[in-house]
């Protein structure tokens, strides 16, 4: 007979799992860091988390990112219950549970790139200005504004997400998922891009920018679709 596998309730098991928390700790610590160099954070603004089985793995409470190692490692169960770690998790964490309980997300990236901060402030939706917005499931909504880590701004969140994998959260910041941090981060960068084109373009004086209608939209999410390498 053959050596059946490692169960997690095993040593080995439980070895595999920890081994990957570790793994993703490390992409996660990674991906905060890269926020703060790619200016979509300032200081310790913004979290990051990623799921491991049940587990959300998330950056803690005012740590800055540059003095996270991996024995910081933090992480909750889907209720909220801290299973690892010492150090406070970040108080955005009801957006992020929110987010892994209603979605397949695999990873949420919240910042407060200055430009999207800008556009929420603004309007209760970012206008179609660029087919990119196709990526993120349409047009991308505005939350409306409440008071950070609180019940009613995750409620928000998930209404101006429904659909979609991104939003803005009104003078605030943003928010998108994925299927895993690269993903989540790209989207994240991606939407900060589309917030700066919108403004450069307005504030041209005495034009006003094109915008796209929703079948270029709906043509430009299905072509979205099939992009990239295909293995």
């Amino acid at each position: 007979m053959g050596t059946e596998p490692a169960a997690a309730g095993r040593p080995g098991g439980e070895r595999a799992v920890r081994d990957e928390e570790s793994r993703v700790w490390e992409t996660l610590v990674t991906t905060a860091r890269r926020t703060v160099a790619d200016g979509l954070v300032v200081g310790t603004s913004g979290n990051v988390s990623a799921r491991v089985g049940d587990l959300v793995l998330v950056t803690p409470s005012g740590v800055p990112y540059d003095r996270l190692t991996g024995d910081d490692l933090t992480a909750v169960d889907l209720t909220g219950r801290q299973v690892r770690g010492t150090l406070v998790p970040t108080s955005e964490l009801p957006m992020h549970l929110a987010v892994y309980r209603t979605t397949d997300a695999r990873a949420v990236v919240h910042t407060h790139a200055v430009h999207a901060t800008a556009v929420s402030t603004l309007v209760t939706e970012l206008p179609p200005i660029h087919y990119m917005a196709a990526a993120l499931g349409g047009p991308v909504r505005v939350a409306p504004y409440a008071t950070y880590g609180t019940a009613e701004l995750a409620e928000n969140m998930l209404r101006a997400l429904a659909g979609r994998s991104g939003c803005l959260l009104q003078n605030h910041g943003t928010i998108t998922y994925g299927a895993g941090l690269d993903q989540a981060y790209d989207r994240t960068a991606q939407l900060e891009w589309m917030c700066r084109l919108w403004l450069t373009a307005s504030a041209v004086p005495g034009r006003t920018p094109s915008l796209l209608s929703e079948a270029h939209m709906a043509e430009a999410g299905a072509r979205l679709k099939g992009y990239g390498q295909r293995r």
